[in-house]
Formats: C-alpha cells, structure tokens, sequence
C-alpha cells in the first residue's frame, strides 16, 4: 500500500548505535537530535492530532508517511494531498526512524499488532495517547502506571517517549495562544531518543520542556484530562492550554 513521493530525498543519516534503554534495546541514531537534521517520521492514525502533526512535521521540512486504521480513510487522501506519504501502519513503523503514536487508548491493542510491533523495534516512539474513557471526561488509568508505560510494556525493544499529549488537536497548528507559547513536556527514559523529540517539539515552535522519566506519564496525562474539563465540562472552547513561566 505504500505510496511514495519521489520528489523529495532525505540527507544521509549518520550510522545508528544501539543503546541499552530501561525497556529493551534501542537503535538511537545520535544525530537525530541535531536541530539541522531531517527525519523520517512515521504516523500511526490519522485522526485529529496525527494528521495536523503531520502537516506540521512536513512543513518543518521532514518527510512524512501516515497511516490509518481503515485505508479508506479519506484522512489519507487529505495527507497525500499535502506531501504525505501513505502506507499501513507496519510500513509506515518499518520505514521511518521516529515513529508518532496517536490513537485511542482503546485501540492500542488492535493497533499494535505483531508486525507493527516488531517494525517499531530499535525505533523512537513518541506516544501521544491519553488513556480517555469513551465520552473522554475520565481517565482509565492513572497513578501506578499511564498509557506511556503501558505503550513502553507493549513495545520492549523502543524508546518510548510521551510527548504532544497535553495540547488539544484544535491547537497543534499553532504553538502559540494569547501571545505565549503553549508548554509541550517531553518524558522518557532514553536521553537521546528524548533530546530528539525535544528538538522535533522546538521545530514546531513548541516551548519543549524536558519532563523527566516516562514514570511522569503518569503526570501528564491528567493534565490533559483537565483541559479537556475545562474545554468541554466548563464550557471554555478548546482555544486554551498550559504554558510554563519562568522567574
């Protein structure tokens, strides 16, 4: 399924290292995070946040390839429109070098199947998922383990890195809100696969702000429940989100 743009060329990358991370092996390419290197980033789901990040990553200047749950998805067809690549979800995680994971909580385990899960082996995966309940106004999860870690378990041989989950879809085209730039925590164990989603986060325009370990998922997953309160129980809109101020 995998349709390709021929257009574009990537600069060659320098050559991986394996680096042994708390959740299994993982291949680190330490020139990733190099804020003048483009990347290859793999999307799995095309919904709200995966399609606008997609658009946003390509603009940056990365060469993109997303992937739906159904191929029928006329999410696909829009991101071919804009440059995108196209691909199932285990071609898109064997071609890239970063992957982003951006689909409900409770479809992970359809998601991530046998084959996706071996292509994601040695890959960085940031995972942007938030364990919501089905009308999103609850957590399923929280205060002993989080969606990441639950991701990082399910995905041995990755680096997993919980990142974009604490801004709402509606506000990922723009980093800014009210004049200040929209906080973006960035946790992980592996602290080159985390400084590489760090850069990605400042490329956006992003205020990218290393979180600590992949433990404090377990933080920041609530903080994306509270927007959601706050945009739909309280009645706010979603034109709000955190932003981080220093003395």
């Amino acid at each position: 399924m995998l349709r390709l743009r021929s257009t574009y060329t990537l600069p060659v990358q320098q050559t991986i290292r394996i680096r042994s991370t708390r959740h299994g092996w993982c291949a680190v390419d330490n020139s990733l995070h190099d804020q003048e290197t483009l990347v290859k980033i793999g999307i799995i789901g095309a919904g709200n946040v995966g399609s606008v990040l997609g658009r946003r990553f390509l603009e940056a200047g990365h060469e993109v390839t997303i992937s739906a749950s159904s191929p029928a998805s006329p999410r696909l067809a829009e991101a071919a429109s804009w440059g995108a690549n196209v691909a199932t979800a285990a071609e898109a995680a064997t071609w890239a070098e970063v992957v982003l994971l951006a689909v409900p909580f409770t479809e992970l385990g359809a998601t991530l199947t046998v084959d996706v899960t071996i292509a994601l082996a040695g890959k960085i995966v940031i995972d942007a998922v938030n364990p919501l309940a089905a009308d999103f106004m609850s957590l399923l999860l929280g205060h002993t383990t989080s969606a990441g870690e639950q991701v990082a378990a399910r995905l041995g041989r990755s680096c997993v890195v919980k990142a974009f989950n604490t801004i709402l879809a509606s506000n990922f085209a723009s980093p800014e809100l009210g004049g200040n730039r929209l906080l973006l925590p960035v946790a992980g164990d592996d602290p080159v696969a985390k400084k590489t989603v760090l850069e990605l986060g400042k490329q956006l325009g992003f205020d990218a702000v290393d979180a600590g370990a992949l433990t404090n998922a377990r933080y920041l997953e609530p903080m994306a429940e509270l927007l959601i309160q706050l945009a739909y129980g309280q009645g706010m809109g979603t034109n709000n989100g955190w932003t981080l101020t220093r003395a």
